[in-house]
This record gives C-alpha cells, sequence and structure tokens, in this order.
C-alpha cells in the first residue's frame, strides 16, 4: 500500500479522496490529514508518506513552503487556482501532477497511476520501467537512456516492453507525454509552454504526436474545451 497523507484546509477535500480511494479500490492507506502547513509537515516528518495531496492556499504555512522545507516526498498539488503561475511553481518545487478543485474521480485515479504507479504488469521490471516513464516523462528519453538507467540491453527493454505493454517505449513515452498536456491544456496554459513542459523541444513534433494521439490538433482541443490555447 503506498502511505498518503492529505493536506487541505477544506475537510470535504480530504472525505472526497477517502471516497474516490474507497470507489476504485485505490491502493492509498491514508495515514493522516492536516488542515495547515506545520501540521502538514510534522505529518511528513512521522509517516515518511508515499504521497501527499497537498493544498497550495492554507493558514500558518502554504503548499509551496511546506514543498521547499520537505523536498523528499511526492507531491499532487490539489488547488482550486488553474493559473500558469501557480503550475509553473508547483513544478518547479517538484510537484509530481496538479488536480483542480472539484477533484474528479478519473482525474485522480489517472494522477494517482502516473505518479506512483501500481500493477502494470506481471512483469516486475517492465512496471520499474513504466513507473520510471511516468515519473521522468518530461525528460529526454531513449532506450539507450533506459538500457543505462535499468543496466539491460536495449533490445532487450524493446521486446520486454512490447510483450507486456503492448506497444513500443517510444510509443508509451509520447502517449503520457500527451495525456500530460492535455490536463496542462485544461488549465489554461499556452500550447508553447504545454510542449515545453511535457519534453517537446519541438512545437511541430508536439503537434505531430498530439494529433496521432487524439486525432486532433492542441487548439482544436482548447477550442472544445473552451480553453484560450
Amino acid at each position: 500500500m503506498i502511505k498518503t497523507i492529505i493536506v487541505d484546509d477544506e475537510p470535504m477535500v480530504a472525505e472526497i479522496i477517502r471516497y474516490f480511494v474507497k470507489k476504485g479500490d485505490l491502493p492509498l492507506d491514508i495515514v493522516g490529514t492536516a488542515d495547515n502547513g506545520i501540521i502538514a509537515e510534522e505529518l511528513i516528518r512521522k509517516y515518511q508518506p508515499d504521497l501527499v495531496f497537498l493544498d497550495i492556499q492554507m493558514p500558518m504555512k502554504n503548499g509551496f513552503e511546506v514543498m521547499r522545507d520537505q523536498p523528499d516526498t511526492k507531491y499532487i498539488i490539489v488547488t482550486a487556482f488553474d493559473t500558469f503561475d501557480y503550475a509553473q511553481r508547483a513544478l518547479r518545487l517538484g510537484a509530481m501532477d496538479i488536480l483542480l478543485k472539484p477533484i474528479d474521480y478519473e482525474q485522480l485515479k489517472q494522477s494517482v497511476s502516473r505518479v506512483v504507479g501500481w500493477n502494470f504488469t506481471a512483469n516486475d521490471t517492465v512496471n520499474d520501467i513504466v513507473e520510471y516513464i511516468n515519473h521522468h516523462y518530461a525528460e529526454d528519453i531513449s532506450l539507450t537512456d533506459l538500457s543505462e538507467q535499468f543496466f539491460l540491453t536495449s533490445s532487450h527493454i524493446a521486446r520486454l516492453f512490447k510483450k507486456y505493454m503492448g506497444e513500443s517505449v517510444i510509443n508509451y513515452v509520447n502517449r503520457v507525454r500527451i495525456d500530460s498536456a492535455k490536463v496542462l491544456l485544461d488549465k489554461g496554459m499556452s500550447v508553447k509552454n504545454v510542449s515545453e513542459a511535457v519534453g517537446y523541444h519541438s512545437l511541430n513534433n508536439f503537434y505531430k504526436h498530439f494529433r496521432k494521439l487524439t486525432e486532433t490538433t492542441p487548439a482544436a482541443y482548447c477550442s472544445r474545451k473552451g480553453n484560450r490555447g
């Protein structure tokens, strides 16, 4: 089980997350909740959680300060503020993902899967590779990089991944990037900033992979969602 703490000054947020965890039988063991940053840090030091759902605007100490002072923790930010500045600052401080209030069940489930991963396949090596990609998708990732990271040949990784995941490593990397891109576009970030944030050095490559995996363009996606893009 994934040891989890929920930090939010709205009690209903913790209740909603608990409800969704139970509904989806998610592998989260909620060991504590806090309604301010001071108590949050006490719980983090006490329990050494694998994951923290963290609000930003809280009394006594805000979420940014908690992340700054407790950096060795995986954070999913839960916030009602969907501005680019908030997202950018949270990501720079090490946030693994951002959930907008009101929390949606599918979004929560996908976020937990991206951040901590669980039960991807029956092969532990492939599970480790998937989790690594989910955490580092915004960086340059190639078979050579994975080969050096996991001390396996590139060809062996490619065969294992295709066997257990049903797709190539590169296709999976692009799919994770585009899934993350859609979340950021939903938050109102510009197409150019999203492209850079999810790991594309070329805007043309971003457009190509976005269209391939969604059958639409980023601009059309934003328009359909009512975002500016």
